[in-house]
């Protein structure tokens, strides 16, 4: 599916970057209240409040007075790297008779993030449930906690959960924040309810000074997924227009033309990009050839895309690029190019079937001896009807 990228980049992105905010939260946990004191005193510095119109009222933090020295050391633990001793050492916590609430939610939030980073995604999740469940940190580590869970369980194709953890989250945090709004419009892409997500991705993306390309794709490709294809070319059509230089966006309103069967058009902004020597991939090449072999009459233009990437050295010479490159020359009465076309695919086919169609051509071109050897080749390889293959070998 065009746009649909490599797994939950956004996901992981987001994760990321919890982890390192939640872990300058976790270092200071056994000393919260002493350094809440000291910078008011100093007023040299602020506790900045992440989440102001959280609805949560925010606990204080009571710690056991007798796990203090096993907290700070978990801590500790844990920013040396030392995930599965951090792991282990919670767990200890967790069970400790002796610890608060307050305790479990710091051990269980130091867990987690051990977990994570020790690939663990279950367990990831279920420290991450269990630190909230205590409801014992400060808003600033509780929600955070609580986006990353549901980013987790997005991550693991736990798309009910998911959604429910993220819309948890964004009505008590009442949070309007764009990357936390294209969150859950990816989460509902991925669960496949795209009308439910066109309109949070607008949302995110009008919200965002500068909105992420992949929120854009997204929105584009949900509205190709709901019959939207007008919708989608105009939004593509106006990136594009904004930055007439930039080939992603050059490449991704070819894609929605094409998605919306405008062949002409896409053939049109992938000629612009070659003329601009902006084609630098096989897979820009291929895209043009592919594009122009669904147009009826533009023969003579795969042939000069084929041949031009080739000569570049960018088009790999593969049996994919050889049989479109014989068929072109074909069907535009230049036979003796598409035979040269079809003797190079066919050794580089999976099967005889290339090997079988080089033969019919050399059997019609009267070249019988040609023919009768690349029967031949095609029954080695295997072919679907060995019959055609046969009946070239017995002609006289």
């Amino acid at each position: 599916m065009l746009f649909r990228n490599s797994k939950q980049a956004l996901l992981s992105a987001a994760i990321i970057g919890l982890l390192s905010a939640t872990t300058v939260s976790v270092a200071s946990a056994a000393d919260t209240r002493e350094r809440a004191e000291r910078k008011s005193k100093s007023g040299s510095e602020k506790n900045q409040v992440n989440y102001p119109g959280a609805t949560r009222v925010e606990p204080k933090a009571k710690g056991s007075p007798k796990l203090q020295s096993k907290l700070q050391k978990l801590v500790e633990i844990y920013n040396k790297d030392d995930f599965a001793t951090t792991r282990t050492q919670a767990d200890e916590l967790l069970a400790n008779p002796a610890a608060t609430d307050y305790d479990k939610a710091v051990a269980a939030q130091l867990a987690s993030q051990a977990a994570y980073n020790l690939d663990d995604s279950a367990a990831t999740i279920a420290y991450l449930k269990r630190a909230i469940e205590f409801n014992a940190l400060d808003n600033n580590s509780h929600y955070q906690l609580m986006y990353m869970l549901a980013g987790v369980q997005l991550q693991e194709d736990q798309y009910a959960e998911g959604l429910a953890t993220l819309d948890r989250y964004l009505a008590e945090t009442k949070s309007q924040k764009p990357e936390e709004i294209a969150l859950k419009g990816q989460g509902l892409y991925q669960a496949q309810r795209y009308a439910e997500a066109i309109p949070v991705l607008k949302q995110a993306i009008e919200s965002s000074p500068e909105p992420k390309e992949n929120w854009q794709q997204l929105l584009m490709a949900s509205y190709a997924e709901t019959g939207q294809a007008g919708d989608a070319v105009q939004m593509a059509e106006k990136i594009a227009a904004k930055s007439p230089a930039d080939k992603k966006a050059q490449m991704n309103l070819a894609n929605v033309y094409l998605q919306a069967d405008k062949y002409e058009q896409a053939a049109a902004i992938l000629e612009k990009l070659r003329a601009a020597g902006q084609l630098g991939e096989d897979k820009d090449y291929r895209q043009l050839f592919a594009t122009y072999s669904n147009m009826d009459g533009k023969e003579k233009e795969v042939v000069s895309v084929i041949n031009e990437g080739l000569q570049k050295g960018v088009l790999k010479p593969d049996q994919q690029t050889y049989l479109a490159l014989a068929q072109a020359y074909y069907y535009s009465d230049q036979v003796g190019p598409a035979i040269d076309a079809w003797q190079k695919a066919a050794p580089l086919s999976k099967d005889g079937e290339t090997y079988l169609n080089l033969a019919k051509v050399l059997w019609q071109e009267d070249r019988i001896p040609e023919a009768k050897q690349a029967a031949k080749s095609a029954l080695e390889k295997g072919v679907k009807k060995p019959a055609d293959a046969k009946q070239i070998i017995a002609l006289p």
